[in-house]
């Protein structure tokens, strides 16, 4: 091989890495697709502009997005160093992702309680607590093994995707407002995910394994819980 050849080499995305770049790409796709109509094309369609607190809460994750994206980007092109040092306020914008989705769910939540209604905020209170505190844990996990690069991305790819719940929850609206297909349609999403990778390396890595499972464990139990009788009643409680 010549010196050419060997540089366009390593520069040139692996199979593995474009695999990333893809579903990176795939995640800001669902996001906006999502979040088109009451988010990032509102302005468009003549509606009610949104308070500015929801508008830092489209700013926080669409940034979370963003990151992702260029951190798949910085990895397959083989700039690690500037990889690590943009991680830093990876870090610390998952610390405001979490901060900032909890104060949107229970303000709006409170607002509906307020106005003695029943809307979707009562049932998203918990799931959406819970989608937060998966988010949390798999990325405090992915940073606690960043000298594991193979758990490292894969994790961080999961937690991008729990993210993403809602915005296929949107998504599926527009066609079916059954809970359920809903939650099946994100399942579908993650499973995806882990079904691409496992077939590029002929094998399920386990941080696809346990995370995968934990995350779909975590949300169909939420989704039973919210079904129960003592849900909406609760939910009025707290926030009375």
């Amino acid at each position: 091989m010549t010196r050419l050849h060997h540089m366009e080499a390593k520069t040139r995305p692996s199979v593995h890495q474009r695999y990333y770049l893809w579903a990176a790409l795939a995640c800001a796709t669902i996001a906006v697709t999502g979040f088109g109509r009451s988010y990032y094309l509102k302005s468009l369609l003549g509606t009610p502009p949104l308070p500015a607190w929801l508008h830092v809460h489209g700013l926080v994750m669409s940034s979370w997005c963003l990151l992702f994206g260029a951190q798949t980007f910085l990895v397959a092109s083989h700039r690690v160093q500037l990889h690590r040092r943009l991680g830093i306020f990876g870090a610390v914008l998952g610390i405001v992702v979490v901060v900032i989705g909890t104060y949107v769910t229970v303000e709006a939540t409170a607002r509906e309680v307020r106005d003695h209604v029943v809307q979707r905020f009562h049932f998203l209170f918990g799931f959406n607590l819970v989608n937060l505190l998966v988010f949390s844990l798999l990325v405090l996990t992915a940073l606690a093994m960043r000298g594991r690069p193979d758990f490292h991305k894969r994790l961080m790819l999961l937690a991008t995707v729990t993210l993403l719940a809602p915005a296929v929850a949107r998504i599926v609206l527009l066609f079916n407002h059954a809970a359920m297909t809903q939650l099946l349609a994100f399942d579908a999403c993650l499973l995806a995910c882990v079904a691409a990778d496992t077939v590029l390396h002929w094998r399920l890595h386990p941080a696809f394994g346990w995370g995968a499972t934990g995350v779909l464990v975590a949300f169909h139990l939420t989704f039973i819980a919210l079904g129960a009788k003592w849900w909406l009643p609760l939910v009025a409680r707290v926030f009375s």
